[in-house]
């Protein structure tokens, strides 16, 4: 909202106000008609008037050309409306205020706390009175001039102004300030309804965000300029407010604002986007450096280092870059993109080196209503600290900043507090700490012990920890009541106070010291026990201390009760303490042996085959488990047949003393069933050379071994020079335990060349006989392609498997009886290539 002064008549000035609202394109929503403005005294914030202004005229404004250097750019439309009307008001020192408010945003404003809806906007101008400067009521406002057809990328660089300008010549500065909600939020739909008195409450900022970080920490705006700049947030739709301040002969008259709904969105600008200064002030010399855009637009990167003469450090075109500087200083960055291509951008920033600086806080008095003490312990190897700014974190206050090097501040309330402290140096290093801080309402006071127990004339230390001034009372055999760690050696059962006070600031506590001239002891009964058990020693004291022996049979013998691991009959001996107090006792711990047992030795065995096992024990009564596998179970000696590796728990149990049964285990390991494999029957000729591959086992025998190179390896070749109907293998396969199995290969030798058979007819009946037309390869290493063709000379089977042929189908379909033309080529052992073809006779 801004206004013209336009004269004074009859003792009235007389302005020319325009509220200016802004609805996105096609948000279905209209402007209100009227709108009402109120008008209230600035200082008593008494209602003056209301006003029902109509609206006077709208336009639609927008980008037709975005930037094509933006990848995927929103559509920034707006609809404004203008609501001009005239109001003449009489001068008084106080001035006024206008307001006008509606009652709804969206629903989905980023920067708001989450779950809030309905939350309205308010618009305001000031109109200054007379004091303190004379005729400030006859002010023009401020009035925003900025274009808002701006697109804002996220996480990109942007730049948006806030602009204004004052006919009065008014001197103009720039700030965030908060956002105002309506007062009516909610309610009267799109109605327009009177506003309010001020103050104005701020809208419900999130957590990382307020008034003056709308955007966050990365975005600013110039004092002088308005104009905003920045790495903006992510995707989301973002209110900001900037306050424009009218100074007149260095006064403020008025404070104008303007409120905008900003739509971040998920696009990316080809740009070269650094941060203007990078800090390498803590722990390093080295920066790893990349474009903050991320534009798919970019296609070229160049970097460069420079020191303060001038002179390139470093260069280099990729995307990510790291370097370590060798020497403090200040260095400029350099980055270019898209060099001699569209969308071609630069920028520079700085590199500031000077590690070594470490922000540090130190504190004392935690009381509210007391002072609390904040020193600065920052610490910097070069330079020198030289300023400070302080928040002491309390959210009541607005007086809770400082900016001295060592601060007091007293808290009006109690929590926990962030206690803020940024801090530079004369290099221009900035840093951050925070260090919580726990007000209350007494300072904290912590005891080692609230209850002892000490022998008469013995000496005990009472320990109290905290910040401020110790005393004890009462100050009787105490050797200094107003340390924190006094020794006292009181002769009867005493209550020691001790109070601290920090700074006015108190808390108190109590030790009981209980004194007594005797230990008062009893140890457990003697007990029983079976041979190497552990057992649990106890005792019924009011010892501190406690000392048990033998040691050695003892887990911890320094503990009131023991474990004890007693392989024969043990007297053990116990002495318990109270500082010059001691007394003894024993307990006498009987150990009976566990029956012997004995379930064998492990064994392994071939699958499906049986295991004898042979158990001992001089028990009166046993058991195996599981039994389920055993032949007689009720034997010592009984035979197993698991059908995979199993563990047999022999359990022997007698009556000489020890209730508990002895256990041993014997594990029978089974060896999996050996799948012998010979190979699939073969032909070959005269003279080629067949290797021969046995799989299945450890150890192999063929049988008859004629025309093998070896009978006793997996893999004899075989070479034959006569031929033969067919010669059968037996080979034995055996395991490692030297289990058995067979398998059978049947070899034919063909008195002929290398060749491939194909018969000249077959039956494809599923009689077994017949049924599939496949060729017979003889003396090939591999068969290229068995090929069948009709009579029009279409191919309607082929293979390059041997052994696989035509059941006489095509695509399921039985075929007629007929004749079929077949080719046929492999290669020999030799590499040689062999062709054939032929015809076939199907018969049904």
């Amino acid at each position: 909202m801004y206004y013209t002064y336009t004269g004074t008549s009859n003792g009235l000035n007389n302005y020319r106000v325009t509220l200016k609202l802004f609805m996105r394109c096609s948000s279905g929503r209209q402007f209100n008609n009227p709108a009402v403005i109120s008008v209230f005294n600035r200082r008593t914030t008494a209602r003056i008037t209301n006003i029902n202004a109509s609206l006077s005229n709208t336009e639609t404004i927008s980008i037709t050309n975005p930037d094509p250097c933006i990848t995927n750019p929103p559509a920034v439309c707006y609809e404004v409306g203008y609501y001009n009307f005239s109001v003449s008001l009489p001068s008084n020192p106080d001035g006024y205020i206008l307001s006008s408010q509606v009652n709804f945003r969206i629903n989905t404003i980023t920067n708001f706390t989450s779950g809030y809806r309905s939350v309205g906007a308010l618009y305001t101008t000031e109109i200054p009175g007379t004091a303190p400067v004379i005729n400030a009521d006859k002010n023009s406002s401020a009035k925003f001039v900025g274009s808002d057809l701006v697109i804002v990328c996220a996480n990109n660089r942007f730049s948006y102004s806030f602009a204004a300008t004052d006919d009065d010549g008014d001197q103009l500065r720039y700030s965030f300030c908060n956002a105002f909600q309506s007062t009516s939020n909610g309610s009267g739909g799109n109605n327009s309804t009177p506003v309010g008195a001020p103050p104005y409450q701020s809208v419900p900022y999130g957590s990382t965000f307020d008034g003056s970080e709308p955007l966050g920490g990365q975005v600013q705006v110039n004092t002088n300029t308005g104009l905003i700049t920045g790495i903006a947030p992510p995707t989301g739709i973002y209110v900001v407010t900037v306050c424009v301040d009218e100074i007149r002969n260095g006064v403020v008259i008025a404070t104008q604002r303007k409120d905008l709904q900003i739509n971040i969105a998920p696009c990316d600008i080809a740009g070269a986007v650094l941060q203007p200064e990078y800090q390498l002030c803590k722990d390093t010399k080295t920066i790893t450096l990349s474009n903050l855009s991320n534009s798919p637009l970019i296609k070229t990167q160049n970097w460069e280092l420079l020191n303060a003469q001038g002179q390139s450090l470093f260069t280099s075109a990729s995307a990510t870059i790291s370097y370590t500087f060798a020497d403090t200083g200040i260095y400029t960055i350099k980055l270019a993109i898209n060099r001699n291509q569209p969308c071609t951008d630069s920028t520079t920033a700085i590199a500031r080196v000077y590690p070594g600086f470490v922000p540090a806080v130190t504190s004392n008095g935690v009381c509210f209503s007391k002072p609390s003490n904040f020193s600065d312990a920052t610490t910097t190897v070069y330079g020198v600290v030289n300023s400070w700014s302080w928040d002491y974190g309390e959210l009541s206050a607005s007086n809770d900043t400082s900016s001295k090097r060592n601060v007091t501040y007293t808290y009006p309330s109690m929590g926990t507090k962030s206690v803020r402290l940024i801090v530079t140096n004369s290099k221009g290093c900035i840093d951050t700490t925070i260090k919580p801080v726990n007000i209350v309402d007494k300072p904290p006071l912590t005891l080692a012990f609230h209850d002892t127990l000490i022998c008469v004339r013995d000496v005990v230390q009472l320990k109290a920890s905290g910040n401020g001034n110790f005393t004890w009372s009462p100050n009787v055999n105490i050797s200094d009541a107003t340390a924190p760690d006094p020794n006292v050696t009181p002769l009867t059962t005493t209550k020691y106070f001790v109070d601290l006070d920090d700074n006015g600031c108190l808390n108190k506590d109590t030790v009981l010291v209980r004194v007594t001239d005797r230990v008062n002891l009893q140890a457990m009964n003697d007990t029983v026990i079976c041979s190497t058990d552990t057992i649990q020693l106890r005792v019924a004291s009011n010892g501190f201390q406690y000392s048990w022996t033998p040691a050695s049979q003892l887990i911890n013998p320094n503990i009131r009760n023991p474990f004890a691991v007693t392989n024969t009959t043990t007297t053990y001996e116990v002495t318990a303490t109270i500082g010059g107090c001691t007394a003894k006792d024993q307990v006498v711990v009987t150990t009976v042996p566990y029956p012997l047992v004995n379930a064998g030795t492990d064994t392994t065995i071939c699958f499906n085959t049986p295991a004898p096992l042979n158990g001992t024990t001089n028990g009166n009564s046993f058991k195996w488990a599981p039994a389920i596998s055993l032949t007689t179970a009720n034997s010592l000696n009984p035979v197993a047949k698991p059908a995979s590796s199993t563990a047999y728990v022999l359990t022997a149990f007698d009556s000489e003393g020890c209730p508990k049964p002895a256990r041993d285990t014997v594990v029978v390991t089974v060896l999996p069933d050996i799948n012998a494999s010979a190979g699939r029957d073969t032909a070959v000729i005269i003279n080629q050379p067949l290797q021969l591959t046995a799989t299945g086992g450890t150890k192999y025998l063929w049988t008859p071994a004629i025309g093998l190179s070896a009978a006793n390896i997996p893999n004899p070749v075989a070479l034959y020079n006569t031929g033969s109907n067919g010669i059968q293998y037996k080979l034995l396969v055996y395991n490692e335990a030297s289990c058995v199995d067979s398998a059978f290969l049947t070899i034919k030798v063909f008195n002929t060349g290398p060749s491939i058979f194909v018969p000249t007819a077959f039956t494809p009946n599923n009689d077994g006989k017949n049924d599939i037309l496949k060729p017979i390869v003889v003396g090939m290493k591999r068969l290229e392609y068995f090929s069948i063709y009709n009579r029009w000379g279409q191919r309607i089977y082929t293979t390059n498997t041997t052994g696989q042929g035509w059941n006489g189908t095509i695509a399921s379909m039985l075929q007629p009886s007929g004749t079929f033309v077949w080719m046929v080529k492999g290669y020999d052992y030799n590499d040689k290539a062999y062709f054939e073809k032929g015809t076939v006779t199907l018969i049904r």
